[in-house]
C-alpha cells in the first residue's frame, strides 16, 4: 500500500504543478509584431522601434533607433543625434544615455596640454527627447575650474564653480565648491555644449588658487544618482583620463501639446490600449501614455495593458491571508476560522467563541450601562454643584465672609490670645469627626439641638452642637456674635473652639467636657454618692464667676440668656464649666436693653423678662438663683408629680422661708454640713436676692460670685466652729470695706405673688 500512496502523492503534485504552469499568462507583448524588442540585453518597447516601420510615425525623430551589434555588447543610439541608449522606462516616461565628458589638461606654466570633449555637445532639437531637470546636475571637477553649457545660439544655461583649498581645509561633503561643484538645469533643455573657463597662473585671488590645484578639470553633466553613488572625492580630484558618464532623458510624444489635443485626433493619439491613460509631460511639452492603476504592459499598443496578479506579487503585494485577484484590484481575507489583517505579517489569528450575536447584546449592554453611568454620573455632578451652592448660600447668609474678614484682620494685626485658635470648619470635617453624626455619639438633646462627641483629625476630643432652628435675624449677627465668644477665656467658660457654617443653621464646636453637666450630677438617680456642701458652693462660685466675667470683663459685655443646670459641664477634677450661649445675646455699648423673643428654659426664666420680653443681665442672676436652690435643695427647677403649688422650686422656697421652714427645703448633707447658721441667713439672704421678682433688685453678678467666695472660706476657716469665735466668723462674710451684720427675720420674707420683693435686714 506504501508505494502506491507514494505515486498517488506523487502524480497530485505533478497535476499541481502543470496547472500552475498553465495559469503563467503569457509574456508581455513590447514592441510591434514582428519586430526586433531588444538590442543585446536593451528592451525596445514601442513606440520605439529597430528599423523601417516598428517605431511610431511621426514628425518628431528620436522613435526610430539602431541597434550596432558589431560591438559586443551591442549598442543602441538614436541616429541623427549621436545619442548612446542605455535602457527606457514607459511607465515614467524616462530613458538613460550616455555621454562623454569634457576635459582639459594643463603644466605648471598654465598651458593646456590635451583636451577632449570638444565635439561633446548634445543636440535634442526636434526630438521627442529632453534633459531631466530633475535627474540630472552639471558637474564641474576640478579645481579651479569654471564649468557652464550653452544652449543652440551659444546663451549660457546652468554652471558652477570649483576652487582650491590646501587639502588641511578641505570641506567635507559633496561637490561643495573645493575642488567639485555642481548645479541645477532649468526644465525644457534640449541643447547642451560644455565650455570651461581657463584661469591664467600666477598672481591668482588666494581663494581660487592654491598648491592644491588640479592638472585636469572636467566638465559634464550627468544623473545625480550615478553621482552620490559614484563620486569619491579621492578617486576622482586627481584623475587625468577621460570616461563616460550617465545620464536622464525625459521623453514624451510631442507632436501635439497636451492630452487634450492628442485625444482630439483619434488617428493619430499614441494611446491606443482600451486600459490607458493619458498624462501630459512635466518637462516640455507632450504627452504620454500609462495602463490603469492595477494593470501593466505598454499602452502604446492595441490590447497591450492587461490586468496585474497581484496574488503571484507577494514582494510587490502583500498578502499574508487567501488572495483573490480582481481586475485591477486583489482582495485579502484571513483563512476561516481566524480574523484580522491579512496584509500584516502574523496579522491573522485563530477567531474567539464571541459570537456576533454575542457581540451585539454585550454592545447593547455596555452602551445601556455607560448610558446609566453617564446620566448617573451627571446627576451626582448636579447634585454635587448644588450642594456647593447650597453650602455658599448658607456660608454667606451666615455671616461667614464677615467673619473671615475678621479674622483675617486678627492676623494681619498679630491679636492672638482667646480667639487665636478659632476656625472654620467644613461640613465633611465635622461629619468625618461624629462618624456622620452617629446616634452613639450623641452626648445630651436640648432645647436648641443635639450636642454630638467628636474626634478632630489632630485627636483632638470636641463637643459638637447641631442647633435646630435660628431666627434670620440672628444669623446675620451669628458670625459676629460667634467670633467675639470665641474671644472668652476663662478656666469656667467652656472654650468655643469654632463653627460651621455651610448649612441652614451653623454647628458649634467647643472644647470637650469629660464628666458631663451638673444637671446629671446633681439629679442621676442611678447614684447615692452624696454632694459635699464644700463642693456644691465651689461649683455655684466657679459658675458664678465665669457669669461675672462675661457680664463685666468681656468686651462686650455676654447675656448668656439660658443659665441652667444642664448649661453647666464638670469636667474629671469637678471644675465648673459654663456652656451652651444658642440664646446668647451681646450687651449693646450704650447699655440699652435688649428687645427680643423669651427664649430661654421654663423654671430658669426670669419672670421680668417673661413680661417685658427684655434680656438683660439680671436675667442671667434669677436663672443662676434658680441654679444655686438646685445646688442646695437637690430638686429639679420644676416638679409636675407633685400639688401645684410646689411645682416650682422658686416659689416652694420662697413660700417656706415666708413660714420660716426652708431648712427643710435644703437637702440634708446641706444642712449637716453647714457649719454656722450665719452661712445658712447668708446664702439664703443671697437667693432670695437673685430670685426677686424686681431686676433692680437683683444684686450684679460680680456681687454674687464674691459673696459666695466668703461664704467658702467661712465654710472652710478652722474658727467656724460650734466654739469659735461668733464676732470673727461673721466678719468673714462681710465686705472688707464694711463690717456689717445681716441678720434674717421671717417678717423680711414677703409673698412674691403680691409683687413685692425680698429685702435685707441691717
Amino acid at each position: 500500500m506504501a508505494p502506491l500512496v507514494l505515486a498517488a502523492l506523487l502524480l497530485q503534485q505533478a497535476a499541481t504543478r502543470a496547472a500552475a504552469s498553465a495559469e503563467q499568462p503569457p509574456p508581455l507583448q513590447v514592441a510591434l509584431p514582428g519586430c526586433r524588442d531588444k538590442c543585446g540585453n536593451i528592451s525596445v518597447p514601442y513606440p520605439f522601434g529597430i528599423g523601417a516601420g516598428c517605431s511610431r510615425a511621426d514628425p518628431n525623430g528620436g522613435f526610430t533607433l539602431e541597434c550596432d551589434d558589431a560591438r559586443s555588447p551591442p549598442r543602441l543610439f538614436v541616429p541623427g543625434y549621436n545619442i548612446e541608449l542605455a535602457g527606457f522606462d514607459l511607465v515614467s516616461g524616462e530613458a538613460r544615455a550616455y555621454l562623454n565628458v569634457t576635459r582639459k589638461c594643463y603644466n605648471s606654466t598654465g598651458g593646456v596640454t590635451s583636451s577632449t570633449g570638444g565635439e561633446n555637445y548634445m543636440s535634442l532639437s526636434g526630438s521627442h527627447y529632453r534633459f531631466s531637470s530633475a535627474k540630472n546636475l552639471l558637474v564641474s571637477l576640478g579645481c579651479p575650474n569654471l564649468g557652464y553649457f550653452v544652449d543652440g545660439s551659444g546663451y549660457y544655461i546652468s554652471g558652477c564653480m570649483s576652487v582650491c583649498r590646501p587639502s588641511t581645509y578641505i570641506i567635507p561633503g559633496l561637490c561643495t565648491g573645493v575642488g567639485c561643484c555642481r548645479s541645477t538645469i532649468p526644465p525644457g533643455v534640449d541643447f547642451y555644449e560644455p565650455y570651461m573657463f581657463d584661469f591664467p597662473r600666477g598672481g591668482g585671488d588666494p581663494a581660487i588658487f592654491s598648491t592644491n590645484s588640479t592638472a585636469c578639470r572636467y566638465v559634464f553633466l550627468a544623473e545625480a544618482q550615478w553621482l552620490s553613488t559614484t563620486y569619491s572625492d579621492q578617486a576622482y580630484r586627481n584623475r587625468s583620463g577621460d570616461f563616460t558618464v550617465p545620464l536622464v532623458l525625459d521623453w514624451a510624444v510631442r507632436s501635439v501639446g497636451n492630452c487634450t489635443a492628442a485625444r482630439g485626433n483619434a488617428t493619430s493619439y499614441a494611446c491606443r490600449s482600451d486600459l490607458s491613460n493619458c498624462v501630459n509631460a512635466a518637462n516640455g511639452q507632450g504627452y504620454r501614455c500609462s495602463c490603469h492603476s492595477g494593470y501593466e504592459g505598454n499602452p502604446y499598443l492595441d490590447g497591450g495593458c492587461r490586468d496585474i496578479d497581484e496574488c503571484q506579487r507577494r514582494d510587490e503585494y502583500p498578502c499574508h491571508g487567501v488572495c483573490t485577484n480582481t481586475p485591477g484590484n486583489y482582495t485579502c481575507f484571513c483563512p476561516p476560522g481566524t480574523s484580522g489583517d491579512a496584509f500584516q505579517q502574523n496579522g491573522c489569528r485563530p477567531k474567539d467563541k464571541f459570537t456576533l450575536a454575542l457581540k451585539v447584546v454585550t454592545g447593547v449592554g455596555t452602551g445601556v450601562f455607560l448610558l446609566v453611568f453617564m446620566c448617573f454620573w451627571l446627576y451626582l455632578g448636579l447634585q454635587k454643584r448644588k450642594l456647593i451652592r447650597a453650602k455658599n448660600k448658607f456660608f454667606e447668609q451666615n455671616g461667614g465672609v464677615l467673619l473671615q474678614q475678621q479674622m483675617r484682620s486678627y492676623d494681619r494685626a498679630g491679636v492672638g490670645g482667646a480667639g487665636a485658635g478659632f476656625k472654620i470648619y467644613s461640613t465633611e470635617e465635622l461629619e468625618k469627626a461624629t462618624d456622620g453624626f452617629a446616634a452613639d455619639r450623641i452626648l445630651g438633646r436640648g432645647g436648641h439641638g443635639i450636642v454630638y462627641k467628636g474626634v478632630l483629625e489632630d485627636k483632638t476630643l470636641v463637643a459638637i452642637k447641631k442647633s435646630k432652628m435660628m431666627e434670620e435675624a440672628e444669623t446675620k449677627e451669628f458670625a459676629r456674635e460667634m467670633f467675639i465668644l470665641s474671644q472668652i477665656n476663662h478656666r469656667n467658660v467652656v472654650k468655643l473652639l469654632g463653627c460651621c457654617l455651610e448649612v441652614e443653621v451653623p454647628m458649634l464646636v467647643y472644647e470637650f467636657v469629660s464628666n458631663g453637666t451638673l444637671y446629671n450630677y446633681i439629679h442621676n438617680k442611678d447614684s447615692n454618692v452624696g454632694i459635699t456642701f464644700d463642693t456644691r458652693l465651689r461649683i455655684a462660685a466657679e459658675s458664678a464667676e465665669a457669669l461675672a466675667y462675661m457680664h463685666s470683663s468681656a468686651s462686650p459685655p455676654i447675656l448668656h440668656g439660658d443659665v441652667k443646670t444642664a448649661n453647666i459641664l464638670l469636667d474629671d477634677k469637678l471644675t465648673a464649666k459654663v456652656s451652651d450661649f444658642g440664646t446668647s445675646k451681646l450687651a449693646p455699648n450704650d447699655e440699652a436693653e435688649i428687645a427680643t423673643l423669651v427664649q430661654g428654659t421654663w423654671g430658669y426664666l426670669d419672670p421680668e423678662y417673661l413680661m417685658t420680653c427684655q434680656l438683660t443681665d439680671k436675667s442671667d442672676v434669677y436663672s443662676f438663683g434658680v441654679v444655686l436652690l438646685e445646688l442646695l435643695t437637690r430638686k429639679k427647677a420644676l416638679y409636675f408629680q407633685g400639688p401645684e403649688e410646689d411645682r416650682s422650686l422658686v416659689s416652694c422656697f420662697v413660700t417656706a422661708v415666708k413660714a420660716g421652714r426652708h431648712e427643710e427645703v435644703l437637702d440634708n448633707q446641706v444642712r449637716n454640713e453647714m457649719r454656722a447658721v450665719e452661712i445658712l441667713d447668708e446664702i439664703v439672704d443671697l437667693v432670695m436676692q437673685c430670685v426677686s421678682i424686681s431686676g433692680e433688685e437683683r444684686p450684679p453678678m460680680k456681687e454674687v460670685a464674691e459673696r459666695l467666695q466668703r461664704m467658702r472660706r467661712y465654710q472652710q476657716h478652722p474658727w467656724t466652729q460650734p466654739d469659735g469665735e461668733a464676732e470673727e466668723c461673721q466678719g468673714l462674710l462681710l465686705p472688707e470695706q464694711q463690717n456689717m451684720h445681716f441678720q434674717f427675720k421671717q417678717q423680711d420674707a414677703l409673698n412674691i405673688e403680691d409683687g413685692r420683693t425680698y429685702l435685707n435686714s441691717l
